[in-house]
């Protein structure tokens, strides 16, 4: 369920995934929402594009550290590629 970020106080949170489109938040905001996983999303802002990079606005959804690996499989089986942190 959507929650404030004052919901997770001194939790750990990590980046779980960046919706580039509207339609795409929202689809995630509703599987995450029937799957009782607890976030928080965020517009940001991020570098996009292969050829000519341009900075974009995002809508960036964070879990608890605990639920990371359960809300990435979900991801997954919708077909969404989880974010993960580079290398």
């Amino acid at each position: 369920m959507r929650q404030e970020p004052e919901f997770f106080k001194e939790q750990e949170t990590e980046l779980i995934y960046i919706a580039k489109k509207l339609a795409d938040a929202l689809a995630v905001e509703e599987l995450l929402t029937a799957n009782d996983v607890d976030y928080v999303v965020q517009a940001s802002e991020y570098y996009g594009g292969v050829i000519f990079r341009s900075l974009r606005a995002g809508a960036f959804f964070y879990v608890d550290g605990e639920r990371v690996e359960y809300t990435r499989q979900l991801l997954e089986q919708s077909g969404r590629r989880p974010h993960q942190e580079p290398r």
